[in-house]
């Protein structure tokens, strides 16, 4: 059996066996990266240029639309790829860096999904507090803490999914390479369960971001009961 020293490159899940459904899958795929890069685009230059949406909700929607943006150009591109070309070949070190950015972007959008709980509960709830509490400042130190934690993350995942050894086939059951997949080619389940283990930390960031929205909606629900009764 292989082992992770001689594996150069992973097979990813083929969607489909005939040409014509690999054409489909392209142009569904095209379809679907298009509109989001459209979508992202039109935010991302409607904050930018407008002088009205330079504010801390708008600020952190722009760098929520460009982490969204990293994140899909960072499955879909190889997947079309690959339904173009009709091959499932991807190499080690290619496999290692769609892993970390993949990451990258889907943590640091969970901690910037945080950061706007946090921001939408100051608004509501502390209004008189906002402008001190969320300055420029303030707001570019949050953002770029989420970028960084998003690093941090994706560097401690990849490294740890990396150093497992594998010794089983190199063939993923996914269409773009993801730790779960990754690790059921580990050569023991000791190696999978200190992975798993180290992953509990977004749920934690999950659980943080649900906290702030239950506390948001207990905050609001009795002054909107309260503004009903009054009218």
């Amino acid at each position: 059996m292989p082992n992770s020293s001689s594996i150069s490159e992973f097979l990813l899940l083929a969607l489909a066996d005939t040409r014509q459904l690999q054409l489909l899958h392209f142009w569904l795929f095209l379809g679907i990266y298009l509109a989001a890069l459209l979508g992202n685009g039109l935010i991302s230059t409607a904050v930018a240029c407008d002088q009205r949406l330079h504010t801390p909700m708008y600020f952190f929607l722009l760098n929520l639309a460009l982490l969204d943006l990293g994140c899909i150009s960072t499955t879909l591109p190889k997947a079309m790829a690959n339904a173009l070309w009709d091959t499932r070949a991807i190499s080690y070190s290619g496999c290692a860096a769609q892993v970390f950015c993949f990451l990258f972007f889907i943590s640091a959008e969970y901690s910037l999904l945080t950061v706007m709980s946090y921001d939408r509960y100051v608004a509501i709830c502390k209004p008189l507090h906002y402008g001190t509490l969320l300055g420029s400042r303030a707001c570019v130190t949050m953002a770029a803490a989420a970028w960084g934690t998003g690093v941090l993350h994706a560097l401690l995942h990849t490294v740890n999914t990396f150093s497992i050894p594998l010794c089983q086939d190199n063939a993923l059951d996914q269409f773009f390479c993801e730790i779960p997949q990754i690790l059921k080619l580990s050569c023991s389940q000791s190696d999978h369960l200190r992975e798993v283990g180290s992953s509990c930390l977004g749920h934690w960031v999950f659980l943080f971001h649900a906290a702030h929205c239950q506390y948001i909606f207990t905050a609001t629900l009795p002054r909107q009961c309260c503004e009903s009764v009054l009218l």
